[in-house]
């Protein structure tokens, strides 16, 4: 029950985003529920894998290279996903990093 709470907070944090954000289109709500899904289960499964494979790069720009992974990561979902759409890699950048603020926001109230 928590996880589906956390998937519709995504969701709420998706679409202001698209209403902030130039570049950043979610054509309806269902589609910005399916936006959070993906993200989370790509976030959950292959971020990790990256981090490992991208390690040296990740120390050598003392974490830096994480930002690079999480537009990456937003620029897969906009690819897999009808209805969302992202402008570019610094717009995905923008993105990740604002909904990580968003999410935190939102996940605090929840508490």
């Amino acid at each position: 029950m928590n996880y589906i709470l956390k998937i519709l907070l995504s969701a709420i944090a998706v679409i202001i985003l698209s209403k902030i954000l130039p570049g950043v289109e979610v054509d309806n709500y269902t589609t910005a529920i399916w936006v959070a899904f993906l993200i989370g289960i790509l976030f959950t499964f292959l971020k990790p894998v990256l981090v490992v494979l991208t390690l040296p790069a990740t120390i050598l720009t003392l974490g830096l290279f994480l930002f690079v992974i999480n537009a990456g990561l937003i620029l897969i979902a906009n690819n897999w996903i009808d209805g969302f759409s992202v402008s570019g890699f610094w717009t995905a950048l923008l993105f990740s990093v604002l909904l990580s603020f968003f999410e935190s926001i939102l996940y605090k109230i929840l508490k």
